[in-house]
């Protein structure tokens, strides 16, 4: 290779160096414009404006909507049992609906309806649940504003089910329950 040769390298390999070095100063006083600081040092406050209008709007879109207990009674006046039935089928995985059925992942549900809380005497129920025993029934408003959302309703049920948010898939679900029963509780009637 000839000295001429390696000259030529040597101005490629300048060139880059300087190319690179001219972007680094060139970060460092955009940075420094930006912020008012060199790199080092920490900005003493936040350069811009803040619309607290975008924000809030913002934070009030994101937060989640307070839901008001439905009344279930009305919609249990008009109720379809076979659709009731069919929506059981989600709770099955951990329940058994059967007279004198056993014990699933949660407590066997004949005769629920009704009933005081933790009302299996052969279930270790959690204690959110076990503390209404013989204070807190099973009424249909009750077992539907556990229904739709039960980790929400008793902080620390083991009952990990997101809950049946549709009113009247709740009211079906809860209809058919009261069947599997050796006294289910009269339905509201229609208006």
């Amino acid at each position: 290779m000839s000295s001429r040769g390696g000259i030529e390298i040597n101005k490629i390999a300048g060139a880059i160096l300087l190319a690179g070095v001219i972007a680094m100063v060139s970060g460092l006083i955009a940075e420094a414009l930006y912020t008012g600081t060199i790199a080092e040092e920490k900005p003493k406050e936040k350069r811009g404006y803040t619309i607290a209008v975008a924000e809030d709007a913002a934070s009030a879109a994101s937060a989640p909507k307070e839901e008001k207990p439905v009344d279930i009674l009305p919609l249990l006046a008009k109720t379809d049992i076979k659709a009731g039935e069919a929506e059981s089928r989600k709770c099955s995985a951990c329940h058994t609906f059967t007279k004198g059925g056993g014990n699933g992942v949660g407590p066997n549900q004949w005769g629920l309806v009704g009933n005081t809380w933790a009302h299996k005497s052969d279930y270790s129920y959690s204690q959110a649940i076990a503390s209404g025993h013989g204070k807190k029934k099973w009424d249909f408003q009750t077992l539907s504003d556990f229904l739709t959302a039960p980790m929400k309703y008793a902080p620390g049920t083991k009952m990990s089910f997101a809950g049946v948010k549709d009113p009247q898939a709740r009211a079906n679900l809860i209809a058919w329950l009261n069947q599997q029963s050796d006294h289910p509780l009269p339905l509201p009637k229609g208006k």
